[in-house]
């Protein structure tokens, strides 16, 4: 971000810094999956929630990446589905851990 200040206005370094903390957050949510998933009594299902951690992450993060850096609003129709993947992550999380 201190790189992009100059050459970036102030919403899309507000775009860009959007993307870093949901990446953030979600990359502490990945290495609490992979925590849970070294219990032996923790079912398998939860890997899903990985996964779709993760491709929420390429997509909601990658395509304010991409907006941000090259200003083609067409990437911003790819976000929303990266925020459904979050939310799917976490509800199958709660749901697996609840399951079991």
């Amino acid at each position: 971000a201190h790189a992009l200040r100059g050459r970036l206005d102030d919403r899309m370094l507000q775009v860009l810094q959007t993307g870093v903390t949901y990446q953030f957050y979600h990359a502490l949510g990945l290495l609490l999956i992979g925590i849970l998933l070294l219990q032996p009594q923790i079912p398998a299902s939860v890997r899903i929630s990985g996964w779709l951690l993760l491709v929420g992450t390429v997509l909601f993060s990658g395509s304010l990446y991409a907006l941000a850096l090259t200003g083609q609003r067409g990437f911003g129709m790819v976000t929303p589905l990266g925020g459904v993947a979050f939310i799917l992550g976490w509800l199958w999380l709660a749901f697996s851990l609840w399951k079991s």
